[in-house]
This record gives C-alpha cells, structure tokens and sequence, in this order.
C-alpha cells in the first residue's frame, strides 16, 4: 500500500499481552529493516502508510498509534480526516487526558481507550466502546484498531474511505484474515478478497473468523472521495464493487466527450494516474 503514503511507515503487532511497535520515516523501505522487524512479534498486527492531511510531517505522528488498556493492548491505524477534531480534543483534554501530537488519529486512539469503564471486556466491549466513536466523530475514517481479541475494522457512516476484508490460506491449513485500505493489498500476500467492509459498519477478524456489528446508520447517499478514483487507488483495485481501472477508462471517455481536442496530436496524462484513462 506505499502508493497511499510516502511520508512515514509503520507496524504495530501483539502476542495478546503485549504490544510492539516500529515506525519510522519515508518510504516502507526506508523505515523497516530485517532488525527493526525482529521485535514485532504476535499473531496480530496492524500497519500504516501516512498522507498526512493533519499534523507535520514528523516521527512523532506516524502511525500505528498504541497504548496499554485495563483492557489489553491498543492501536489504531486511521486514514481519513476526523472534522470535529478541535471539539473532540477539547473533550478529551478536560477530562484530564493528555495529547502529545496534533493528529486526530491519537485523538481516537485516546477516545476508545477513555471509554466508560462499566463497559464488558473483550470483544462485546470493543465493539461498543467503537460504535460510540462513531457516533461522536464526525468526518472521514477507515480504521484498523487492534486488541488482544482480534484486529476490529470500521468505516463512517458516508463511505468516505475505502476499506476491505481479505481471507489467507495459512500453512496449517486454516485461514488467517486481512482488513486492508485497498483490495490490491490482497493478492501479493496470497489472500482473496471477502467482502467490503460498509459504511457505518463495525468488523472484526480473529481467529474465529469474520463478526460484524451495526456502528451507526449508513448515510442513504454514500459520499466515496471522488479521489480515490481519480488518484489514490492503484488501478488494480475495486472500490465499492467497481474496478477502479475500469472507472478511469469510462471517465477518460467522458472528458473526450465533454472537452474534445480533435486536432491534438499528444495527450498525456498528469498526474500518472489519469494515464489508463
């Protein structure tokens, strides 16, 4: 997924105890080496290529975030853009929680771990303490969030960010299970596509397999940023059961129909992305 974000890279894994995390800056090349890899055991893991759309472009705001919970590890990978940040840290911040960067996805992180405590432990917890983020934050996320039980998997009610559900064939002969921005994440690694996870709805991946939970309602008119099409997403990925390639032939078909250049003797696509167009 380095095509998403170039800035920083980073993995956060869990042996269900524990948590471990390495982040670093650039490119995943960059940021990982075999020694840096070596900490990051567990049969859990979260990973994170940053755009940043919030906060500087430092060290201190790469992803995953994590923290340790009275209920287990916690860590969240986020992409989108949280737009009642300023009020949602003001919350926090009042309640006596400190912050150390400006990213909203630390702002969530430290959200799910301040629920209230009187909520059960384990999976049914988790996925209450998420379906009451999602009523208070307002905008665009996809996210990855990772506890002892299992990896959950939540997008906002518009459909803003895409978001997916891989199945892998283990060597052991049972299944492994991958959430994933892109589905174009999923064939490299030997894992099929499973579904999309919907607007608005709560997934968790375990060794149990696949559970799904209402979040909040779906908006009647998803709203997927138009960019995801046009830039983000990798030509060999579908969004919203359309193959993004195909989307991008039929709006190069468009714009020859709406701005038509018959004498033109070159066109070139700008940026790379419009090229299949």
């Amino acid at each position: 997924m380095q095509h998403r974000g170039q800035e920083s890279a980073g993995i956060a894994t869990t042996d269900g105890g524990r948590v471990f995390v390495h982040r670093g800056m650039g490119l995943v090349t960059q940021a990982f080496t075999e020694e840096a890899m070596r900490p990051l055991v567990g049969g859990l893991a979260i990973g994170h290529t940053r755009y940043s759309t919030t906060g500087g472009n430092t060290l201190r705001n790469a992803q995953p975030f994590v923290l340790q919970t009275l209920h287990g590890p916690l860590g969240v990978a986020h992409n989108g853009n949280v737009t009642n940040a300023p009020a949602l840290r003001q919350h926090v911040l009042e309640r006596g929680v400190g912050l150390s960067t400006a990213s909203d996805s630390e702002l969530i992180l430290q959200l799910l771990a301040a629920m209230p405590a009187d909520l059960p432990r384990g999976e049914a917890g988790w996925a209450q303490r998420i379906a009451h983020l999602m009523t208070i934050a307002e905008g665009a996320y996809a996210l990855a969030i990772l506890t002892r039980e299992g990896i959950y998997a939540a997008r906002d009610p518009w459909g803003f960010r895409p978001l997916c559900v891989g199945e892998l064939p283990l060597d052991d002969g049972t299944k492994g299970y991958v959430v994933a921005s892109e589905s174009c994440a999923l064939a490299p690694i030997g894992a099929r596509l499973v579904r999309e996870v919907e607007p608005g709805e709560i997934v968790r991946v375990g060794a149990d397999g696949i559970r799904c939970w209402p979040g909040v309602a779906r908006r009647p008119d998803p709203a997927l940023c138009v960019f995801e099409y046009v830039y983000f997403a990798r030509p060999d990925s579908v969004i919203d059961t359309q193959s993004v390639h195909v989307v991008r032939q039929r709006l190069g078909r468009q714009l020859a129909r709406e701005a038509a250049v018959p004498d033109a003797d070159v066109v070139i696509g700008v940026p790379d992305s419009s090229l299949v167009s």
